[in-house]
């Protein structure tokens, strides 16, 4: 087995374990936060966190393309790569655009709902491309 299926899954590991920590820590604290002060917390949370994301999604990119590359023809990550890029449409789509809204409109509740459902569906495709590349290395494993 090649460096490429144990770079996906640990791209994977790391994108799933993010959105994870944004879904069960990050927002629920925002929603939180009182009125008065969500506009500090959320300018906060924004300067903080666009760059890991963009250090966690280059990372997925370089894996995913390079275990696209090297194993055009498994399933697995095509999967991986689907999922994987899911997420990051999602996030470029609905949950920027959303953060870009609070950041100018405040923290309505419609607002905040429509940001944590978005971040659901990241998540879950983050952890379907982490199943996804598993499941390619332990085929690549069991099949060697």
């Amino acid at each position: 087995m090649g460096p490429w299926p144990v770079l996906l899954v640990t791209a994977a590991a790391l994108h799933a374990g993010f959105q994870l920590t944004v879904t069960l820590l990050a927002y629920p604290a925002l929603v939180e936060v009182a009125p008065e002060r969500f506009a500090r917390a959320h300018a906060l949370h924004s300067r903080r966190i666009v760059p890991l994301v963009g250090l966690v999604y280059g990372f997925l990119a370089v894996a995913c393309l390079g275990a696209l590359l090297t194993a055009p023809g498994s399933a697995a990550v095509w999967v991986a790569g689907a999922a994987s890029a899911a997420a990051v449409l999602v996030t470029a789509l609905r949950a920027a655009p959303l953060h870009g809204r609070l950041g100018r409109e405040g923290p309505g509740p419609a607002r905040l709902t429509a940001l944590v459902r978005a971040d659901r569906v990241r998540t879950a495709a983050a952890l379907v491309a982490l199943v996804a590349a598993v499941a390619h290395a332990v085929v690549l494993q069991v099949t060697r």
